[in-house]
């Protein structure tokens, strides 16, 4: 019978060196997965037949950084502006979770992912994630190195994972999470591009017909010698504005305050100031507020599920929120809840979640299927954003329409009433 000789992590994470004598490596591996082992790496090193056998072994070395100056010059290009995509994660998610779940090492997988990664800023981050492994470090140690790829939510259930033995179903319910995170994200564009791209066309024709258009109705009628209506006057005063070195200074001063208050966002007051007033905009501040909720929801019961305690996981949703006004209610249910409170009472204190949510988490928390309340009602709040888009859209498609052809209008009655005047002259 072969000799395998293996490393592998028990459920603490201890790394474990030994040989193990197995018909084949799927049933060596299958048989350090029912001792709860998590193979790292296993390679055939006796048999007594003269059959081949299969081998891996890792290079024991860093990543290999010598490139020729020309192909450093592109990778390094496409590093820096190319990002990782949540679609990029779901799939090295899944296909990870597919790979540990059939028992193939830790290393093997992470070595098959990196050559057929098409991303060269993620196939670069597991060349090193592969690397600290071959080193004796754990998964989640090496991940949260790279922490502009995989943030605190991802790190955290990777640990429960590695602790519970379950690292398969987190990988999976992670790629489930991402997936659901990324459609609720589309949802939320398609409802802000859709009246932004339609407005931006409104004002680029408003302008360039009262720049361009009109300027050259106003030399016509001019010369006619016709005296121009008031409307008529009214817009070329505009038009000359609008050309006037006056405007230069408003975009100017434009261009300066979008800085300005990008900077202002970035500090604690002015990001909870403006999540604030983006949560009590109408219309757009609803939709807003179901997204946050979700969002909480879904990530609370992705962790809580996997294990996370519940102290550690809402200080993971408090970082990952992207909200600074949720951020600041998951710090006193924190505070509450290592002061040993529940957590449906400053849920509704907070005045941010609607009653069902306190409600629903209440009734988990006394029957303590918290993990799956949260599941239903960021289930349910997904339904009611994806309706609350479409009827955004509906609504403001007509508005739009009637907007632009507004604006159109408003230039075409002023270049016509001038015609209309030196008719009724001549007549």
């Amino acid at each position: 019978m072969p000799t395998f000789t293996y490393k592998a992590r028990n459920n603490k994470g201890e790394l474990k060196e030994a040989s193990i004598n197995a018909d084949s490596m799927d049933s060596a591996r299958a048989t350090l997965k029912q001792d709860g082992l998590w193979v790292v790496d296993i390679k055939q090193t006796s048999s007594k037949n003269s059959s081949p056998s299969f081998t891996y072994s890792p290079s024991g070395s860093a990543p290999s950084t010598k490139k020729t100056e020309e192909n450093s010059s592109f990778q390094d290009f496409l590093e820096k502006y190319q990002p990782v995509t949540l679609r990029d994660m779901v799939i090295f998610s899944r296909q990870f979770a597919s790979m540990i779940e059939a028992g193939v090492a830790m290393l093997r997988a992470l070595t098959v992912l990196t050559e057929q990664t098409t991303n060269p800023k993620l196939r670069k981050v597991l060349e090193q994630v592969r690397y600290d492994i071959e080193q004796g470090g754990t998964l989640s140690d090496a991940l949260s190195k790279h922490t502009k790829i995989f943030d605190t939510l991802y790190i955290s259930m990777v640990r429960a994972g590695e602790a519970g033995g379950v690292l398969d179903q987190v990988l999976n319910r992670l790629a489930g999470f991402m997936e659901e995170r990324s459609k609720l994200t589309q949802q939320v564009k398609s409802a802000m591009t859709y009246p932004v791209v339609v407005m931006v066309i409104a004002v680029g024709v408003f302008y360039a017909m009262l720049t361009l258009v009109l300027p050259t109705f106003s030399g016509l009628f001019t010369s006619l010698g016709s005296e121009l209506p008031a409307y008529t006057k009214f817009l070329i005063s505009i038009s000359d504005f609008l050309r006037s070195w006056y405007m230069i200074a408003i975009i100017a001063g434009l261009i300066f305050g979008t800085w300005s208050l990008k900077k202002w966002y970035e500090t604690p007051e002015g990001k909870y100031a403006l999540d604030y007033a983006m949560l009590n905009v109408p219309i757009f501040g609803d939709i807003m507020r179901k997204v946050a909720v979700a969002r909480f929801t879904r990530t609370f019961g992705t962790l809580t599920k996997s294990g996370v305690p519940i102290v550690s996981a809402l200080d993971v949703v408090k970082d990952s929120s992207g909200n600074a006004v949720l951020s600041r209610a998951v710090e006193l249910i924190q505070a509450k809840v290592q002061q040993g409170g529940t957590i449906s009472g400053p849920l509704g204190e907070s005045k941010l979640f609607p009653p069902m949510v306190t409600q629903m988490v209440a009734i988990g928390e006394e029957t303590g299927q918290l993990e799956n309340m949260l599941e239903k009602v960021a289930d349910f709040y997904d339904v009611e954003v994806e309706n609350a888009v479409e009827s955004l859209t509906s609504l403001m498609e007509p508005v739009m329409i009637v907007t632009l052809g507004g604006l159109v209008g408003a230039i075409v009655i002023g270049m016509y009433l001038p015609i209309f005047t030196v008719i009724s002259q001549i007549k």
